[in-house]
């Protein structure tokens, strides 16, 4: 396997959202820390007809925009490594002037593709026909990739036919996040937990990812995937991989990718009656009024802006424990977390005494904070006369107090700097996605098959409440 450390980097979608609000900002800051090499330079990619400096201007307004001041440094050295050739990406003509632009590489050429998933094979087939996808070249995939696995497949053929899996990266933004990652700290670095993590002393699991926000500016596309598509098929299961996954040998990209895939193989079949969608309808978020989806949308549809899925995954280590998933649109904060809820103790010796015990509960937050919390019984002070109190009593740990020294980082400017220099172990994998796809389209045909419609919520709730039932009927209540 042949590694090297890129010394161009190209990024095609240079001027839409996602570089303005993420790689523009993720590339400076690392420029700005010294994190890439001082002969690293960014080609811009895309239909605007710009020449280098206003592309150059154009990547100043976005850092001023979108980068805290804190960490912009002097903006003058990371602007002068960009430059921009206008390609589109829908015909061959222009991938010949795009690779003189691009030049000869001294060590190789990272390549960054965000653009719409219809222009991944033109795109691909541009590559090729430009001499821009040899051996010393590699390349990052921005989703959506595909709306089910055979559109996901269609895609992955026609990345294959000039990329090889071990040159090609696709990215899920989630697995960026340090505290995603802190899950393989966590669970492999401490005695403590590792022998606990399975089905004898966990009770079950929850994850949950909650937006605020409506369509804010993706209706297209958003109306088409839905909240299934848009956010369980990569991010949540992919946080449920790294929960639920076997110890690998080593932290290296084929040991991490192939626990992961173990565990999405062994997700059993979803029936209808585990899982629940709704679509929001008016209210209102943090006392502001909000128009409902189908305002939004602009006419009626049956796209799911919350889904709600009882999951199981049928392996020795997790045979009856339930994984409760929870995503959805307008809802009442904003919050990524995972919940594991142990079991109850066997035997209570302070139940004699009146004393009430509680299982512990750990609780990972990913964002807006990035924390971990353990809850622990302890005892009331006090001399008892009544009988004994007990109280859960967190263990709090905030993790940017906890390391008040390393910088917080936007999740691209790991990812990125990863593909430069050529370490896919935070990039998901063909056989991954596809495992998860295959799962995923086996509940959409469930919900055609039962004829499955949205039940509306209003904006600023937790969603229908027959997702409150979906857990409250196994005596479980969603973590709020």
């Amino acid at each position: 396997m042949i590694s090297f450390t890129a010394d161009r980097l190209l990024l095609f979608g240079a001027t839409g959202d996602l570089a303005q609000r993420m790689l523009l900002p993720s590339l400076a800051a690392l420029d700005v820390d010294e994190l890439i090499h001082p002969d690293l330079e960014i080609i811009g990619t895309a239909r605007s007809e710009l020449d280098d400096q206003g592309f150059r201007n154009f990547a100043r307004e976005a850092l001023e925009k979108f980068l805290p001041a804190d960490r912009r440094g002097s903006m003058a050295t990371f602007l002068n490594r960009l430059t921009y050739q206008p390609v589109d990406a829908s015909t061959l003509e222009g991938y010949e002037a795009l690779a003189r632009k691009v030049g000869e590489p001294k060590e190789g050429l990272a390549i960054f593709l965000s653009t719409a998933p219809s222009l991944f094979e033109p795109t691909i087939q541009g590559l090729k026909h430009g001499g821009l996808a040899g051996e010393k070249v590699r390349i990052g995939l921005e989703k959506p990739l595909g709306i089910d696995l055979g559109s996901s497949c269609v895609i992955n053929d026609a990345v294959a036919t000039a990329f090889p899996e071990r040159r090609t990266y696709r990215i899920d933004h989630y697995l960026g996040k340090e505290t995603v990652q802190n899950l393989l700290a966590l669970r492999f670095a401490n005695l403590m937990f590792e022998p606990l993590w399975n089905s004898t002393h966990i009770d079950h699991v929850q994850i949950t990812v909650a937006e605020t926000v409506g369509l804010e500016g993706r209706v297209g596309f958003y109306d088409e995937a839905g909240a299934l598509r848009d956010m369980v098929q990569n991010h949540m299961l992919q946080l449920l991989a790294l929960v639920a996954m076997e110890p690998p040998v080593s932290y290296d990209a084929t040991a991490v990718r192939d626990e992961k895939v173990k565990v999405l193989r062994s997700l059993r079949k979803v029936t209808a009656a585990e899982t629940v969608t709704g679509q929001y309808r008016a209210g209102a978020i943090k006392g502001e009024p909000v128009p409902g989806y189908d305002e939004e949308l602009g006419r009626d549809s049956d796209t799911e802006t919350f889904v709600a899925i009882k999951a199981h995954i049928d392996n020795w280590r997790w045979k009856g424990v339930p994984f409760y998933l929870r995503t959805g649109k307008r809802l009442p904060h904003r919050t990524t977390e995972i919940v594991v809820q142990f079991r109850c103790v066997p035997h209570s010796i302070f139940s004699g005494r009146g004393a009430r015990s509680e299982p512990n509960r750990l609780v990972i937050g990913i964002q807006p904070e990035e924390n971990i919390s353990l809850s622990l019984m302890a005892k009331v002070p006090g001399l008892d006369r009544e009988g004994i109190r007990l109280r859960a009593v967190p263990l709090d740990i905030a993790m940017p107090d906890a390391f008040a020294g390393p910088q917080r980082r936007i999740a691209y400017e790991r990812l990125l700097l990863d593909l430069i220099e050529g370490d896919q172990t935070l990039f998901v994998r063909r056989d991954e996605v596809e495992a998860q796809w295959d799962w995923v389209d086996a509940i959409r045909a469930s919900w055609e098959e039962q004829g499955q419609t949205p039940k509306t919520y209003t904006a600023g709730s937790w969603g229908p409440s027959a997702a409150i039932a979906l857990a409250e009927r196994d005596g479980v209540t969603w973590h709020e």
